[in-house]
């Protein structure tokens, strides 16, 4: 047998090397189905499939409120305390510091309980965890560091263990380096560079100040249904306790926070890869069909002198197998690239990435994809030309008759299946691509184009103390504004979209005092004078902060329209007073003197909500207050650009540094970067799946033209002689055009019509992913089904022609 093997292997590669054309063909579109497979597949399993790298990954989960809401002190403890179905409970609070040294720099790090890092089961590759008694306020400040961390700030260097180096004016001792990869929790802070232990002290009473994120690993044998039973139990016992304060509590697995909605894209790409493996399978079968009718009479002989049906059938699987491996080895080069193309694209839109690979695990996988498809397209062929008696191989097809019916209802079965999956794939392309389409047309509020924006913090430096906090703020502004290419500049606290969202609560004048927990909140930011005017947000009513703006004057706030609306439809706000202090018997009240446009704040397709600008110097927390947000400012600068000419903000990021550090060189200037960027960023994933599913669109629709290029190409030549005779008896060159054309495009609306009605059931799964249109969209529908239809008839047409141009006298000779 394995001689027998070896023979036909042999045997298959001098037949395909002996037909190049075909085999180049062949091979071409396998090598996109398998390769788009393969990466797609990579893609999903590194996302979706691998396991969370840490022990039971699936006991791990999140407490927050509504999903993703941050938790407050004294609720994280009163949780942790009542609690029966947690094996452990640890908190989380994101912190960013600066490190003093040399060049100092921003770094990204996480303040945790001692049971965070302990609870994902993972252990250190030196030192030890944080432990309990690091958490007291009079504890050790100690440090675990990222791999990536330790090998840039610390060379790697295995003595690091005890080191001490300064973050935000504190010293910490380094206890710990994390394995390389390790990242905890993977979703809201990723790329945390260091683990410190959290505090809680003072705040224990606290549950208006949300900012941790809870953890917790649930007990052996508890389900989390009996988690999130138990945990409606405790938080409806502490809202009535205390109104307002426990609401909306949810228990997610760990992996669904992880993975978020990227879930439902990838699945679709996936699905989109397999239909165009599916089609080129189909492509390459009814190549595989005209190319086992030329070869009948060859199968015939053998036959004929004593071969079995079955040694027949061996040799033609084996041939579709080695072209099947031959495509699959040409796809892995296309996976190759495919996969780095997409971590490239990907980065930070898409969790996990850095997961992502082409390992022995997917090498395998190409390798059964490779020899399934071979399979598929090779089965059927091989088994029609087997099975075909002799005599009827010698009527059915042969030369200067019409095809076999059995085949040619083979083939357009074939066909058509290729026009429905194409047009289901060109469906949700142009779903993908109307949805991106109207992402794009979403008015920011601003214009992003020319803006550059840095942050800025002196914490930890000289510059920190609050006297001295505000004249380096207005002395780095003043350089800045003095460089060569800078039109305007001014400082926020928080960038919107690639910044951090912070709530207010506060209560408008006139109006009653709203029970605990229900009053209105809206997003505050803190601005200097002239960002208004920086970043183009245009002013509807009133006026914006002025250098007037300052402690002893009138307090005063910007709002946005929502807010303006939401409180005074009908009324104009400006004058309109609130409070910031709802809670207030003689509340201190701000007056409304200007109303400007929406602005998109985090989530790019967020409908409007509430949003205030304050001025900074008469915001006392900012001026006199302490703590990591009030020394950290966001710098935004419009460059001057010329007209006509491209403006590249980013040109001017050394000369901001170098100002900036001409006030004080330890400040450092980190997150450079244009806000056109930003933007682009908030986009990112919609921008990514249009690509993609576009990309495999096109080549859906480059296969199926082909497909019925090659069927009626090989229609028009086994019928030949009939196309002759018709000719000779008066048929007009128009009408042979109109024959073949038609019996194309007859596949073609079976093929459209199941495609339509494939479209309107796979699309529903992209409800989540479309924004601005309906998964039912009828000018999607009708737009991609008449594309396709265009494209069939072109293809028909060039054999058509062909057919058309026959001489009845050669065609009757061909007999």
């Amino acid at each position: 047998m394995l001689e027998t093997l070896v023979r036909d292997v042999r045997y298959a590669v001098r037949m395909l090397t002996t037909h190049r054309s075909f085999t180049v063909v062949a091979v071409a579109a396998l090598a996109l189905g398998i390769g788009a497979t393969t990466a797609i597949f990579s893609v999903v399993n590194g996302v979706l499939l691998r396991p969370l790298p840490y022990a039971d990954p699936d006991r791990l989960v999140a407490l927050l409120h509504e999903w993703h809401d941050p938790v407050a002190p004294a609720n994280y403890l009163d949780w942790k305390r009542q609690s029966t179905v947690f094996s452990s409970v640890g908190a989380a609070e994101y912190w960013a510091g600066n490190v003093m040294g040399e060049v100092p720099e921003r770094v990204q790090g996480l303040r945790v309980t001692s049971d965070v890092l302990r609870m994902t089961g993972v252990r250190p590759i030196l030192g030890r965890l944080l432990l309990p008694e690091e958490e007291a306020p009079s504890g050790e400040r100690a440090a675990v560091l990222a791999w990536g961390y330790w090998q840039r700030r610390f060379a790697g260097r295995g003595d690091v263990l005890g080191e001490r180096f300064v973050v935000d004016g504190a010293s910490y001792r380094v206890v710990g380096v994390m394995p390389r990869g390790f990242d905890f929790p993977m979703f809201w802070a990723t790329g945390v560079q260091i683990w410190t232990p959290l505090s809680i002290g003072d705040r224990a009473t606290s549950r208006r100040s949300s900012s941790l994120r809870v953890f917790a690993r649930l007990a052996p044998s508890v389900s989390l249904d009996a988690a999130r039973a138990q945990m409606a139990s405790i938080t409806t016992a502490l809202e009535r306790e205390f109104p307002g304060t426990n609401r909306n509590v949810t228990v997610t697995p760990l992996e669904t926070m992880v993975v978020g909605d990227v879930r439902t894209a990838l699945l679709v790409l996936l699905g989109a890869v397999g239909f165009v493996l599916l089609i080129a399978c189909a492509n390459v079968a009814h190549m595989m069909l005209a190319r086992a009718s030329a070869r009948q009479r060859e199968m015939n002989v053998r036959l004929a002198i004593g071969a079995s049906r079955g040694r027949l059938l061996r040799q033609l699987l084996t041939e579709s197998l080695v072209l099947g491996l031959a495509g699959g080895a040409a796809g892995v080069v296309l996976a190759m690239i495919g996969v780095r193309t997409f971590v490239r694209l990907s980065a930070g839109s898409i969790p996990r990435v850095e997961e992502i690979g082409l390992d022995v695990g997917m090498l395998a996988f190409t390798a059964i994809i490779s020899l399934a498809t071979g399979l598929a397209f090779g089965l059927i062929p091989a088994l029609r030309v087997s099975r075909v008696a002799v005599a009827d191989a010698l009527r059915d097809g042969a030369r200067g008759s019409t095809e076999g019916a059995h085949r040619g209802r083979l083939r357009a079965l074939l066909v058509g299946s290729e026009i429905a999956l194409a047009l289901v794939l060109l469906t949700a392309a142009g779903l993908a691509m109307r949805s991106f389409m109207a992402l794009r047309s979403i008015d920011p509020g601003f214009d992003p184009a020319g803006v550059l924006s840095a942050a800025v913090s002196v914490r930890g430096t000289s510059q920190e103390a609050p006297g001295r906090r505000t004249a380096f703020y207005t002395a780095a502004l003043d350089r800045v504004r003095e460089l060569p290419g800078v039109e305007q500049a001014s400082f926020i606290n928080h960038l919107p979209i690639g910044g951090d969202v912070w709530g207010f609560g506060f209560r408008v004048e006139g109006r009653a005092r709203p029970r605990p927990g229900e009053e209105p909140r809206a997003v505050y930011r803190v601005v200097f004078p002239g960002y208004f005017e920086v970043v183009r947000l245009p002013l509807m009513r009133g006026r914006t902060i002025t250098e007037a703006d300052r402690l002893g004057m009138n307090p005063v706030v910007v709002v946005n329209e929502w807010f303006a609306r939401r409180h005074w439809p009908n009324e104009d706000a400006v004058g309109k007073r609130i409070t910031l202090d709802p809670d207030a018997d003689d509340p201190t009240w701000v007056t409304v003197v200007g109303v400007v446009k929406n602005a998109v704040r985090s989530d790019w397709s967020a409908p409007p909500e509430e949003e205030m600008f304050l001025p900074y110097f008469q915001t006392r927390g900012y001026l006199e207050g302490e703590g990591g947000h009030v020394a950290y400012l966001t710098l935004v600068l419009r460059a001057s650009c010329q007209t006509g000419r491209r403006c590249d903000p980013g040109r001017l990021a050394p000369a901001v540094r170098d100002a900036i550090g001409s006030v004080d060189r330890a400040v450092p200037v980190t997150q450079v970067q244009t806000v056109r960027a930003v933007v682009d960023g908030a986009t990112a994933r919609p921008r990514l799946t249009m690509a993609l599913l576009a990309t495999f669109a096109a080549v859906a629709l480059v296969l199926a033209a082909v497909g019925i290029y090659g069927v009626i190409s090989y229609s028009v030549s086994r019928r030949t002689h009939e196309i002759g005779v018709r000719v000779a008896l008066g048929a007009t060159p128009a009408s042979v055009v109109r024959l073949v054309v038609g019996q194309g495009m007859l596949v073609v609306a079976c093929g459209a019509t199941a495609g339509v009605a494939g479209a309107l059931l796979v699309t529903r799964f992209m409800t989540t992913m479309v924004y601005g249109v309906r998964v039912t969209d009828p000018l999607t529908y009708l737009s991609v089904t008449l594309l396709l239809v265009s494209v069939a008839v072109a293809a028909s047409f060039i054999p058509a022609r062909r057919a058309a141009r026959i001489d009845p006298l050669v065609a009757m000779r061909s007999e």
